[in-house]
């Protein structure tokens, strides 16, 4: 059978691993068992020196032939030691990750015994997606190999195990095989498109959100100074198209899976980083013709950061999480979130149907000539929807935005808005928030009208009238017939 040396290794192979093979891991190892000798070996390339040292040797191609050997139910405790031995020998040691790609077919090799149907084993599909991850990080040529290999039906049948021994290091591998070349990003997207499935958005949900790796991935994408949280004048190529794409993924994945991510302060913070980062393109934003995208880069990361704001803070709203989400919302109040939002809101030119009914001597369209037309479809309604979630039962953001004059400003948003969706049920959530249990906000909604503040274009447009329950003396908003 070759010389192995023990007829105890004969139900392992497929063919005989050749006399040479053996001889030098026999010798490396001292031992004359091939269970043995790897698992020696194993333990020798835990170390740096222990790696280079065996690189010297050149160990792995003799790891490599044994794996073109195995195939059968049997092979599972040799294929495992051999994935250990690959995976310790690939981990940061150039040469031995050179060596991985000299031998044609390699990869193949590796990625065939992953994706075969005899393979039960989570762990021995986890080392060998470790074996892969490590090879990766030494370059493009190593990634451009490994994708050629298992994208997209490789990734697919592994994504489809779903679990975190396997999850994990796919994620690994297939963050850095984009890492550099994100391009790949899309592939991956319009690939998930016409499977049909979200596997994609369940890998990059574990990465950048649960993993907390979005401000690495997105520095990644040619973005500079995100955590720089001063306002800036935003350049349209300050941000590129496969940061925009990024963005909207996780985007999607927030509004479909609120109450299921949970996101860290460090993401919160980031993702209003970029918002703040995005603002500036107000200044030279003309009205918008559709929602997202819009097609403007900066247009489409500041409504995908919005967006990204409003979902995260809607999930102690919809989970009636007290601790962690709360936690989140507050970090996020803390850094003026709030006023800002009311800054910009104020700053928009009033919606279509109150334009329409304000007079002005020098503006007879209704917008004041300072006013900011929505940049995209939605662009009012997500300012809003984010001020409904960040208020909701929060005194203190009630009391805010009632010091900062915004009480009117809110009212003015409950109306029907083309330019807008579901404008006006948003705007009647928000100010539900706000009124909710808050005397004094009750109380200047009922002064309004009392002091005839009915009269106001603003207000009469509301469709909308403030009761006052004769027993408790508390102002309610209501719909009029």
């Amino acid at each position: 059978m070759g010389g192995s040396g023990s007829d105890d290794n004969a139900p392992f192979l497929k063919k005989p691993i050749s006399e040479e093979t053996l001889k030098l891991l026999f010798d490396v190892s001292n031992s004359n068992n091939l269970e043995n000798s790897l698992e020696i070996l194993i333990q020798t390339s835990k170390s740096s020196s222990g790696r280079s040292n065996l690189a010297s040797k050149t160990i792995l191609p003799s790891i490599l032939n044994i794996l073109q050997s195995q195939t059968s139910l049997l092979d599972h405790h040799i294929l495992s030691l051999c994935f250990k031995l690959l995976r310790n020998l690939c981990a940061g040691e150039i040469l031995n990750q050179n060596l991985f790609l000299q031998f044609h077919g390699v990869v193949t090799v590796v990625s065939t015994i992953l994706r075969s149907e005899v393979v039960s084993d989570l762990m021995l599909v986890r080392w060998g997606l470790q074996v892969l991850a490590n090879v990766s990080l030494a370059g493009k040529q190593h990634q451009k190999a490994i994708w050629e290999e298992l994208f997209p039906l490789g990734f697919l049948s592994l994504a489809r195990l779903g679990t975190k021994e396997v999850s994990d290091p796919l994620c690994i591998v297939i963050y850095v095989c984009c890492d550099g070349n994100p391009q790949w990003f899309r592939e991956l997207y319009s690939h998930n498109a016409s499977f049909g499935e979200d596997w994609i958005k369940l890998l990059l949900s574990r990465i950048c959100l649960e993993e907390s790796q979005l401000p690495v991935l997105f520095s990644k994408l040619q973005f500079k100074d995100i955590l720089d949280c001063e306002d800036t004048k935003s350049r349209d190529d300050q941000f590129s198209s496969e940061q925009v794409f990024l963005l909207q993924i996780l985007s999607e994945i927030l509004n479909q899976r609120i109450g299921d991510v949970t996101i860290s302060k460090d993401v919160a913070l980031f993702v209003y980083g970029i918002f703040k980062k995005s603002i500036g393109v107000l200044e030279q934003a003309v009205r918008g013709k559709s929602g997202l995208p819009s097609g403007i880069t900066a247009v489409d990361v500041l409504g995908y950061s919005l967006t990204m704001l409003r979902d995260i803070c809607a999930h102690d709203s919809i989970r009636g999480d007290e601790e962690d989400a709360n936690n989140v919302v507050d970090v996020l109040l803390s850094y003026s979130l709030v006023e800002l939002l009311l800054i910009l809101l104020g700053d928009l030119e009033p919606p279509a149907i109150i334009r329409k009914g304000i007079k002005q001597s020098d503006n007879q369209d209704g917008a004041n000539c300072s006013s900011k037309p929505c940049p995209y479809k939605g662009f009012r309604r997500d300012i809003v929807a984010l001020i409904g979630n960040c208020v909701h039962r929060r005194k203190h953001v009630q009391d805010e935005i009632r010091s900062r004059n915004g009480i009117l400003l809110l009212l003015q948003q409950c109306v029907t808005d083309e330019d807008n969706p579901y404008l006006r049920e948003w705007g009647l959530w928000c100010v539900r928030n706000i009124l909710e249990g808050n005397e004094e906000n009750q109380k200047v909604v009922s002064e309004l009208q009392l002091q005839g503040s009915a009269d106001v274009p603003e207000i009469s447009a509301l469709g909308l009238r403030v009761d006052i329950d004769p027993k408790t003396r508390r102002a309610k908003l209501v719909n009029v017939p």
